[in-house]
């Protein structure tokens, strides 16, 4: 009887692997955003640290402040309103642009041969080899009125002056493709190579031109591999801060810089913390549309 209740209350090893991603996403993750979320709630203060506690204890009573006037201010101010437009419109054409170009690039990896498929793969994760950082800071050599980007177009006579490209939300649009192309192209990849090509194969004996079989088959299929793909990058581009800071103008409006302003330049960390907030509850509307589609898709296939 007591080895059977030792038995019972140990861990199996299913539970142990998923309980440690658990434990891990819950003392770094969780745990710090709730943090973040009571900081909101908080006043601005000259001190350490910069924000007022949120209980008070007096005469054996526990008070607790919630200042909400930081939600009213951002839901009233035209600024942050417009900013927040401004982060979704960029990371919504950054998007649509990965898909644009990275559709035909993972397409062409999939139907590659073996040895060429695995080449191709590796120049695509190539860039991750590198820092980030490095990666965004030598747009600006590309992208300045005398980087190489100009020098060459004028060179072939396709321009007569610069284009400006450099310190525009045209910068930040190169940067952003640039910098998440490969987060599009590997979803989209594992699912298009893992196509039955034996379908392609029936619909072309049936009589249906290439393009009529992509609409209907391919397309369909790599449906999941375009929504995470889109995901993947809409996700990290909404809170994108490097890429506006260093290739973005002053008119180039992003959360991610909005957030930098408040923490360190403003040292407000209670409107930091509700802006952060609020742009996690604007991610969680598409997270939250992908997990209902996945387990819509999951019931239609039982």
């Amino acid at each position: 009887m007591k080895s059977f209740k030792l038995n019972r209350w140990m861990p199996s090893g299913k539970t142990t692997v998923i309980g440690i991603p658990f434990i891990f996403l819950f003392v770094f993750f969780l745990l710090p955003f709730l943090l973040v979320v009571g900081i909101s709630f908080s006043q601005q203060q000259l001190g350490i640290p910069p924000y007022t506690p949120l209980t008070k204890m007096e005469d054996d009573v526990i008070s607790i402040f919630l200042n909400i006037s930081h939600y009213k201010f951002m839901l009233q101010d035209d600024l942050y309103i417009a900013t927040y437009i401004s982060s979704v419109k960029m990371a919504v054409v950054s998007t649509i642009l990965c898909l644009v170009i990275g559709y035909p690039m993972a397409y062409y990896i999939a139907r590659a041969e073996g040895s060429t498929r695995d080449t191709l793969m590796m120049m695509v994760m190539l860039p991750f080899w590198t820092s980030y950082l490095i990666r965004v800071y030598a747009w600006i050599g590309i992208l300045k009125n005398d980087g190489f980007l100009n020098q060459f177009l004028m060179w072939l006579h396709v321009i007569d002056s610069p284009l400006r490209l450099y310190h525009t939300n045209w910068g930040v649009y190169i940067g952003m493709v640039f910098s998440y192309l490969p987060f599009m192209i590997m979803p989209l990849y594992a699912h298009l190579v893992k196509m039955d090509l034996r379908l392609l194969e029936a619909a072309y004996d049936l009589g249906a031109k290439p393009w009529k079989a992509f609409v209907s088959i391919t397309l369909p299929l790599s449906k999941n591999g375009i929504i995470a793909g889109s995901l993947l990058v809409f996700i990290p581009a909404v809170g994108e801060y490097v890429i506006p800071e260093l290739l973005g103008g002053s008119d180039t409006l992003m959360i991610g810089r909005v957030m930098w302003d408040e923490f360190f330049n403003n040292m407000d960390w209670p409107m930091a913390a509700t802006v952060t907030c609020c742009m996690v509850l604007l991610l969680l509307v598409p997270m939250a549309m992908f997990q209902h589609y996945q387990a819509k898709t999951m019931e239609e296939i039982k």
